[in-house]
C-alpha cells in the first residue's frame, strides 16, 4: 500500500492511506517509508474519487472502511490470493504471483513511475514477508530478479531482514517458549497427513507484557515439525474469539480449508477467525482437514 502511494504521490497525484481499525503500528512496520500518507480511518474521505484496496482477499478485511467501495467514484483491488472474491470495479489479482508487492511493481512499472529507494524499501520488505524470506514455493527467478531491482536502488538487506525476522523482545522469545511447549502433534489428522498445532492466550501476552503482534511469527515456529504436514496456530483475540493461522507443506490445500471456515489465502498459507472454545474450535479445524 505505502509503495504505491508513495509511487502515485511522486506523479503528483493526491494520496491518502489508511487500514482499518485498530489502528496502530506496530514493529517492525513502524519503521517503514511513506508514512506521513496514513490517515486515521476515522477521518478519511467518505466519496473518495478512487478507492485502492492492498492484499485483501474478500470485501470483509476492510473492515468499517467497507462502505467505500459503494461511495467510491470507482475502486482498484490489487491482489495475490487465490482466494479473492473479485470484490471492487477493477481487478489486478495475479494469483501466480509471489506477493501482493510484485502486483504493484507491475502496475508503477506501467505507469512508468520509476523506482526510488523509498519506494523499493515497501516493496522489498512485502516481497520478503510474503515469500517466507525468499524460502516459499512461488520464489520464482523473477521474485529474485524483482528483488534485484529493488536493491539496487539502494537498500540494506541485512538491515531489513533483522528488522523483520530476527529481532524479538525477550519476554516474546519467553512466550515462545510457553507456546511451543504446549504444542501437539495429530499424526492421524489430516487423513494421515499430520497435523502440529499450538495456541497463545490473552493471559500469554499479559503475563509477558507482550503485544499481539509478537504472535505474527509463531506459525514458523511450530510449522518445522517433521512429522506433520500442516501447522495450525490459534491466536485469542476475545474470551471466545481466535484468529487462526494454517501452514502446509505441499500435500493439503489449507486455503481451501480456510476459505470453508470464512477465511482466506493461498494453498499453503492461510487463516480464518474462529468463535468458541478452544477444543471446539481444534475439532472444527480437524473435521475440515
Amino acid at each position: 500500500m505505502l509503495g504505491c502511494g508513495l509511487g502515485l504521490a511522486r506523479s503528483g497525484l493526491p494520496v491518502r492511506a489508511t487500514f482499518p481499525p485498530p489502528y496502530e503500528l506496530t514493529p517492525p512496520f513502524d519503521q517503514l517509508p511513506g508514512l506521513e500518507l496514513l490517515i486515521d480511518p476515522a477521518v478519511a474521505p467518505a466519496a473518495p474519487d478512487l478507492l485502492m484496496c492492498f492484499d485483501a482477499a474478500s470485501e470483509s478485511r476492510l473492515g468499517e472502511l467497507a462502505g467505500r467501495l459503494d461511495t467510491a467514484r470507482t475502486s482498484i483491488v490489487v491482489d495475490h490470493h487465490a482466494s479473492n472474491t473479485r470484490f471492487g470495479a477493477i481487478h489486478l489479482i495475479d494469483p501466480g504471483a509471489a506477493a501482493t508487492s510484485v502486483v504493484v511493481e507491475e502496475l508503477l512499472r506501467r505507469l512508468e513511475v520509476p523506482l526510488d529507494e523509498r519506494i523499493a524499501e515497501c516493496l522489498y520488505v512485502a516481497l520478503s514477508t510474503d515469500t517466507g524470506s525468499f524460502k516459499f514455493d512461488l520464489t520464482t527467478p523473477a521474485v529474485h530478479e524483482l528483488a534485484a531491482r529493488l536493491l539496487a536502488t539502494g537498500l540494506r538487506p541485512a538491515e531489513i531482514s533483522r528488522r523483520l525476522f530476527d529481532s524479538r523482545p525477550f519476554g516474546a522469545m519467553k512466550l515462545y517458549g510457553d507456546v511451543l511447549a504446549r504444542a501437539t502433534l495429530d499424526p492421524a489428522a489430516a487423513a494421515g497427513r499430520g497435523l502440529v498445532w499450538s495456541y497463545a492466550t490473552l493471559a500469554d501476552l499479559a503475563r509477558h507484557g507482550q503485544h499481539r503482534h509478537v504472535l505474527e511469527g509463531l506459525i514458523d515456529a511450530v510449522r518445522v515439525a517433521e512429522e506433520a504436514d500442516v501447522a495450525c496456530v490459534l491466536k485469542q483475540v476475545d474470551r471466545s474469539e481466535w484468529t487462526v493461522s494454517l501452514r502446509s507443506k505441499g500435500a493439503v490445500d489449507v486455503a481451501a480449508v480456510a476459505v470453508a471456515l470464512g477465511g482466506g489465502g493461498h494453498r499453503l498459507a492461510a487463516g480464518f477467525t474462529a468463535h468458541g472454545a478452544l477444543d471446539e474450535v481444534v475439532e472444527i479445524i480437524r473435521a475440515a482437514l
